[in-house]
């Protein structure tokens, strides 16, 4: 994807949340820089899939607070299968809600994973009393 339609991806996304797409740099590297109040920062470096550079996203912060929350964002990037821009920036998203004040929300994840897997039946047990006589 070019890089300009990157760029146009990233700001539209921005619309929809706290981020701001405050740097977008093409000449070293295919850098994508956002921040939000209060403090929070990260990049995602862009895949150049044309020129033979990288072929995957990769997101990271300069600051030491924000890193420990870029960690689900990493771990998702780095499974399987090719990650759109916007698929990464709601990971990210996601994982900064805490910092943000916003409410957490449950990662569907699991609950797809498990919606086709039938869950056994609770075996019955029967009232066992004890008789007097």
């Amino acid at each position: 994807m070019e890089f300009k339609e990157l760029v146009d991806a990233a700001e539209k996304w921005c619309t929809g949340n706290p981020f701001d797409l405050i740097f977008a740099e093409d000449v070293d590297e295919r850098r994508l820089d956002f921040y939000a109040e209060p403090g929070i920062s990260f990049y995602v470096l862009c895949p150049d899939n044309l020129t033979g550079g990288t072929d995957n996203f990769h997101v990271w912060s300069e600051s030491e607070d924000c890193l420990p929350f870029l960690q689900l964002a990493q771990d998702y990037i780095s499974s399987c299968g090719k990650k759109t821009l916007l698929e990464v920036l709601d990971k990210v998203f996601r994982s900064f809600r805490p910092l943000l004040g916003l409410p957490d929300i449950d990662d569907d994840t699991f609950d797809q994973y498990h919606a086709d897997v039938e869950e056994e039946p609770e075996p019955d047990h029967q009232q066992m009393g004890v008789s007097q006589q």
